[in-house]
């Protein structure tokens, strides 16, 4: 049994104020969490850069890479949502028409949305995709203040990662230094996993939609394409919200024939099949946890946790699953029924 030595109370106490602020200031957190992670995976190439220039220095440089990486990205996909407006502008008007009209309204074909609830799911999406520069100036003060909370957590643990992360082993009796140590590398393992396949399967979305386009007939394919790519990079959101957008478009202009390619070909297989197979199979493999488990984390934690929860929810079911095989390793070797007799 592990008894609480008095030399570590200040590391408990120190454990429960952080749980607590984690409470406090949970609205920020997902920030904090995402920056923790990023930096997680890309320490490797911190410590690279290390051995050429300073720690600070290294750490100062890599933080602002990634800056520079999603200032690009958010730029060309700005430029690219600009020079397609008149199409973002017709979609949403067009399926605003067909709401606003009581003979074609969803309700009246028995679906079970109030007429209230679909316009505000309307106007969320054109405050997202059409008056994107309105909400940014609207937004802008808390976007930007997530924004430094991101990168800032992100220089630190660059700077300072692994010294704090040798000083918190170090108060963690030699017992328990083995586990740590494993979970880290799990932890390190699922991370990396997530980031990838988060990449991998938004690329893949993209090259499978170019022939849904291409079939539904509509024109500005390669838009298309990178509309759902993008949604499919936005944890929270998914290519799905692309397809079911499009094909309310496809249904207010009377395209029966479009709605059936953009639900069974773009919904079903281009939309669905990443997210219950290729995803739980790729990060599954990574870690060697059974796909359906994998799925339920990574689904499990966004609806519970938002934003954060795409990268606590598959990481907690790693940790559990990880946590129960050395408890079972461990008492398989303090078995004596289990050693081998010569």
């Amino acid at each position: 049994m592990i008894r609480i030595r008095a030399d570590q109370f200040p590391s408990i106490l120190l454990l429960l104020l952080i749980i607590l602020a984690f409470a406090i200031f949970w609205s920020i957190m997902d920030m904090v969490l995402l920056g923790a992670s990023l930096a997680i995976v890309l320490i490797p190439l911190h410590h690279r850069l290390s051995t050429h220039m300073r720690p600070w220095i290294s750490a100062l440089v890599l933080t602002f890479a990634v800056l520079g990486f999603f200032s690009a990205m958010g730029l060309i996909t700005l430029a690219i949502f600009s020079a397609n407006s008149s199409v973002l502008n017709q979609m949403f008007s067009t399926i605003g028409n067909w709401l606003n009209d009581p003979m074609t309204n969803p309700m009246a074909y028995g679906v079970p949305f109030s007429k209230t609830s679909l316009m505000n799911l309307l106007q969320d999406g054109t405050s997202v995709f059409v008056d994107y520069q309105k909400t940014l100036i609207t937004y802008l003060p808390l976007i930007l203040f997530k924004m430094f909370v991101f990168f800032a957590t992100l220089f630190i643990l660059f700077f300072k990662g692994e010294e704090l992360r040798t000083k918190i082993i170090g108060h963690v009796p030699a017992s328990l230094k083995k586990y740590i140590n494993r979970l880290s590398d799990a932890t390190s393992d699922t991370l990396y996993a997530i980031y990838y396949v988060q990449i991998a399967v938004a690329v893949l979305t993209f090259f499978m939609a170019i022939p849904v386009f291409y079939l539904l007939g509509y024109g500005d394919i390669i838009f298309y394409a990178y509309f759902a790519a993008f949604c499919e990079l936005i944890p929270i959101i998914g290519s799905s919200a692309a397809f079911i957008l499009i094909g309310a478009y496809a249904q207010a202009l009377g395209d029966t024939r479009g709605v059936l390619i953009l639900f069974f070909l773009g919904y079903l297989i281009v939309s669905l099949v990443p997210e219950i197979y290729v995803r739980p199979v790729l990060i599954g493999r990574r870690v060697k946890v059974h796909p359906v488990i994998m799925f339920i984390g990574i689904v499990g934690g966004i609806l519970t946790m938002g934003l954060a929860g795409f990268v606590l929810g598959p990481l907690i079911i790693v940790l559990v699953i990880t946590s129960y095989r050395m408890y079972t390793e461990e008492k398989k070797g303090c078995n004596p029924s289990l050693t081998v007799k010569d």
